[in-house]
C-alpha cells in the first residue's frame, strides 16, 4: 500500500477510537455529581487506591501477554496459526486472572489492613478482585477487534460497556445506597456482561487449545515489558506522592487540576495508542514499515505539538472556565505537562521498532532511567518550586525516555526518522508558546499564535515541496 494510504488508514482508525474515547469520558464526567452527592471523600480515597492496586496487579499478572499477542498475531496470515495465538493468549490470560482473583479474595482482610489500616474494607478488596478478573479477560477479548482492524466494532463494544456500567452504578449507588461497594460492583458489572456476550460471539474462534512452545516465546517477548510498564506507572504517578509528602494538599489539588486540563493530550494519544500496534505490525515489508514509522513520527509530533501549544496558551482561560478563581495558578503546569505528552507520543512510535525486532529486553532500562530521573528531580525541585518542580520533572523524564528509546530502537530496527523536521516542529511550538506567555496580549493574541503554528514552520524549512503545495492550496481555498 502507498504511504499516503497507510497514513490515511492509521488516521481513520485513530479518529474512530478517539471519538469512542471522547464519548466515554463525557459519560464518565456526567457521573461526577452522583459521586459527590452519595460518596464521602474517604469513599473516594478507598476507590482510587483500589483502582491503583488493580492497575498494578493487571500489569504483573498479564506477564506481557497483551503486547505479545499483537506481535505474534501478525507473524502469519494463516487462519489456524492466528487462531492458535488467540487461544493461547486467551487461556493464559484466563488462568492468570483467575489466580489473581483467588489470591486477592483469600487475602482481602490483610490487604485492607495494609492499605487502609483496618480490615473494614475487605469487601471492597474482594469486589476489586472480581473487577480485576473481568477487566483482564475483557481487554483480551476486545484486543481481537483491534488486530482485525475493526475500530467501529471496538467502539460499539466499549460504549455498551460504559452504558451498562453507568446503569449498574446508578442502581447500586442511588437506588440501593451501596456506597463505594456499589461503584466498584457497578463498574465490573457492565464489563462482565459484555465479556460474556463476546464469549458467545467468538465461540467459534475459542477452544481448549494452548501451545506451550508458543506461550514460552510470547512470554520471552512480553516479560521484559512488565517492569517497563511498572516503571512507566511510577513516572506517571509518583509526582502526586511527592507533592503530598513535600508540600501540602492544596498544592496537590492545584497540580491535579493542571493535569486534568492537559489530559486533552492523553485522549489523543490513547486513541493513537489503541490503533498503533495492530497497524504497525500489520505492515509485512520491513522496508515499508521503516518508511511508514518515520512519517508517522513526524506527523504525530506536528499534531501533538500544535495541540500542546494551544493548551499552553489557552491554559489560563481553560482553568478559569472549568474551575473557581482559587485554582487559577494551576494553569502554570498545563504547558509543561502538555509538551511532556509530545515526548511520550514519540516514545510510543519509536518503541514499536523493538517489538517488531522482538528485542524487548532493554526496554525496562530505558523506562527505569526515566523513572530515576523523575524521582530524583521530584525530590530536588518540589521542595523549592512546588507543583512546577513536579511538572519539570515530568518533562525531563519523558524527554529522557524518548531519547533513550530512540537510541536503542535505532540500533535494533533502524528507521529513516526525519530528526531535523521532528525537532523543528517541536521547537516551533515551544517558541510560540513561550512568546505568548512573555508578550501577553490576551486571548486574541494567543488565538493568532495558535493558528500561526503551521505557517511558522514555513520559514524554518520544515515542509517538503509537495507539502508546501498542499498548504498553499488550503490557504487559497480559505
Amino acid at each position: 500500500m502507498a504511504l499516503s494510504g497507510q497514513l490515511s488508514r492509521l488516521g481513520k482508525q485513530s479518529t474512530i477510537y478517539g471519538l469512542g474515547g471522547l464519548v466515554s469520558r463525557i459519560l464518565a464526567v456526567l457521573l461526577l455529581p452522583l459521586y459527590t452527592r452519595y460518596l464521602t471523600t474517604g469513599d473516594y480515597g478507598e476507590i482510587e487506591t483500589l483502582v491503583a492496586l488493580v492497575t498494578v496487579l493487571t500489569i504483573v499478572l498479564r506477564c506481557g501477554i497483551s503486547p505479545a499477542f499483537f506481535r505474534f498475531y501478525f507473524d502469519s496470515d494463516d487462519h489456524d496459526t492466528r487462531r492458535l495465538v488467540l487461544r493461547t493468549s486467551f487461556w493464559f490470560t484466563m488462568g492468570m486472572a483467575t489466580l489473581g482473583l483467588v489470591a486477592v479474595v483469600a487475602l482481602a482482610a490483610p490487604i485492607s489492613e495494609w492499605l487502609f489500616g483496618n480490615p473494614d474494607a475487605a469487601n471492597l478488596v474482594r469486589a476489586s478482585a472480581v473487577a480485576l478478573w473481568a477487566q483482564m479477560n475483557y481487554e483480551q477479548m476486545t484486543a481481537l477487534f483491534r488486530v482485525e482492524e475493526r475500530p467501529v466494532s471496538f467502539v460499539v463494544v466499549s460504549l455498551t460497556n460504559v452504558v451498562l456500567t453507568i446503569a449498574g452504578t446508578l442502581l447500586l449507588v442511588v437506588v440501593l445506597d451501596k456506597g463505594p461497594l456499589g461503584v466498584i460492583v457497578g463498574n465490573f458489572t457492565g464489563t462482565l456482561i459484555v465479556y460474556l456476550a463476546l464469549l458467545g460471539y467468538r465461540r467459534e474462534q475459542l477452544g481448549l487449545q494452548l501451545d506451550r512452545g508458543l506461550l514460552r516465546r510470547m512470554n520471552h517477548f512480553g516479560m521484559p515489558l512488565v517492569p517497563s510498564a511498572l516503571l512507566l506507572w511510577v513516572t506517571n504517578f509518583s509526582d502526586r506522592f511527592f507533592l503530598v509528602k513535600l508540600t501540602d494538599t492544596s498544592e496537590v489539588g492545584l497540580y491535579s487540576v493542571g493535569v486534568r486540563v492537559a489530559s486533552a493530550m492523553v485522549l489523543l494519544l490513547t486513541a493513537f495508542r489503541t490503533a498503533w500496534p495492530a497497524f504497525a505490525y500489520s505492515i509485512k515489508s520491513d522496508e515499508e514499515a521503516r518508511n511508514t514509522y518515520a512519517w508517522v513520527l513526524t506527523y504525530l509530533v506536528v499534531l501533538t505539538t500544535w495541540i500542546a501549544t494551544a493548551l499552553t496558551l489557552l491554559s489560563p482561560w481553560l482553568v478559569a472556565w472549568l474551575t473557581t478563581p482559587e485554582f487559577a495558578s494551576a494553569s502554570r503546569v498545563v504547558g509543561p505537562l502538555a509538551f511532556a505528552a509530545v515526548s511520550f507520543g514519540g516514545f510510543i512510535v519509536i518503541s514499536i521498532g523493538i517489538g517488531r525486532a522482538r528485542r524487548t529486553q532493554f526496554t525496562w532500562v530505558v523506562t527505569g532511567i526515566a523513572a530515576v530521573v523523575n524521582v530524583t528531580l521530584n525530590l530536588v525541585l518540589i521542595p523549592r518550586y512546588g507543583m512546577m518542580g513536579a511538572a519539570i520533572a515530568t518533562v525531563a523524564a519523558y524527554t529522557v525516555m524518548f531519547a533513550g528509546m530512540a537510541w536503542w530502537a535505532q540500533r535494533i530496527f533502524p528507521c529513516p526518522y526525519q530528526w531535523r523536521r521532528v525537532l523543528t516542529a517541536a521547537a516551533a511550538g515551544i517558541a510560540l508558546a513561550s512568546l505568548g506567555k512573555v508578550v501577553g496580549g490576551g486571548l486574541p493574541v494567543c488565538a493568532v499564535l495558535i493558528l500561526a503554528y503551521p505557517l511558522a514552520l514555513l520559514p524554518l524549512g520544515f515542509y517538503l515541496p509537495a507539502e508546501r503545495r498542499r498548504l498553499w492550496a488550503l490557504v487559497a481555498r480559505s
